[in-house]
């Protein structure tokens, strides 16, 4: 496991719009308003015994480019070859920087802009992934336009004039797994014609993965800790807390790392608690991606009424980095290394110079 290698500069926050947007269906995600998009294996079909004729080809390539489907499902046509990239979500971004191609992004979405800015050419154009510029965007002439469809979260597809131009709109949703967000990275792999790129990512993730639930394996059961993920710290304004349920890749890694999601039974994928069910939880440990309450540690292990929850008195609550949590893509495995290593300290350790998850000494 690489963390180094994922874990490169990221600068700024991105801003979402927590309470506006934070639905059962609007998961904070990338931004964490962003609409999720549950992408829903299609079963296979039933095999022919005897078939009346080749079946065609799902992609063919043709003058114009190769015969598609985005994340969406949306029949797409990709370019035989890919010089300019707009991307219009963070998470697309961080992908297609680390994959070697922040030179080919001639713009991007604000958000991208406060997270990734510094790593991106000082030309280009940015804009709001809530109204973008159809006009610039046609007149940038992209050879593919990566969206996350938060755009589009009010059902008016913010796009409609770019796809009429004939420009290639690939959507990519906020993926609620692990496994949609590797396959989001091999999407985007074939997108620009780099499958291997995207691969390299995936295989740094499985590997990460595969060095957690070793280790987690050996957590007994009756020393699995509950935990408390927040990503918003309740106030006297919003006396809420919004934190990752079922269904969730935030769960899921939880999950892998050996602890117990006290929203994990929850109905909704991204609930809001009251602090009344947070408190009663009693969790052991709180992991926080709140980027809008200031000094947000102290905030929390000061509340008033949570002095007896274990995580407080133990002073067990810890902040992880919001970029890489709350966007769906390959840097989530950075976020996986960080809470095993911040709920058991006792069985996972981190070593820089290797570069390497092991077992706490």
């Amino acid at each position: 496991m690489k963390k180094k290698t994922l874990k490169l500069l990221t600068s700024g926050m991105v801003l979402f719009t927590l309470l506006a947007g934070c639905t059962q269906e609007q998961p904070p995600m990338d931004p964490p308003a962003e609409v999720s998009a549950e992408k829903e294996e299609e079963p296979a079909a039933e095999p022919t015994k005897e078939p009346e004729a080749e079946p065609e080809a799902e992609e063919a390539d043709t003058a114009e480019g190769v015969a598609a489907k985005d994340r969406s499902g949306n029949d797409i046509m990709l370019p035989l070859e890919v010089e300019s990239i707009i991307s219009m979500s963070p998470a697309t971004t961080r992908a297609l920087i680390d994959m070697g191609y922040a030179d080919k992004i001639v713009a991007s979405d604000t958000n991208s802009q406060n997270s990734y800015g510094l790593e991106l050419a000082d030309d280009v154009l940015y804009m709001d992934m809530m109204s973008p510029d159809q006009e610039q965007i046609v007149a940038l002439s992209p050879d593919i336009v990566f969206t996350s469809g938060m755009s589009s979260s009010d059902g008016n597809d913010a796009y409609a004039n770019v796809r009429a131009a004939g420009l290639c709109v690939a959507d990519i949703p906020s993926s609620p797994s692990i496994k949609d967000v590797e396959d989001d990275l091999l999407f985007i792999g074939k997108c620009i014609g780099d499958e291997a790129a995207a691969q390299e990512l995936v295989d740094e993730m499985e590997e990460t993965i595969a060095e957690v639930k070793e280790i987690a394996a050996t957590i007994p059961e009756e020393e699995k800790k509950t935990v408390l993920f927040e990503l918003f710290t309740p106030s006297a304004d919003y006396p809420t807390i919004y934190t990752a349920g079922p269904g969730t890749y935030i769960n899921e890694m939880l999950d892998l790392v050996g602890a117990i999601n006290i929203a994990g039974n929850e109905d909704a994928q991204w609930p809001a608690l009251t602090e009344e069910a947070a408190v009663a939880a009693d969790p052991q440990v709180i992991l926080s991606a709140d980027m809008y309450t200031p000094d947000v540690i102290n905030t929390i292990l000061k509340m008033k009424g949570w002095e007896n929850v274990s995580a407080i008195k133990s002073g067990d609550v810890y902040m992880l980095d919001a970029d890489e949590v709350n966007q769906p893509c390959h840097r989530i495995i950075n976020a996986l290394v960080d809470m095993a290593v911040f709920i058991y300290p006792e069985y996972f350790e981190y070593d820089e110079g290797a570069e390497e998850l092991k077992p706490a000494a």
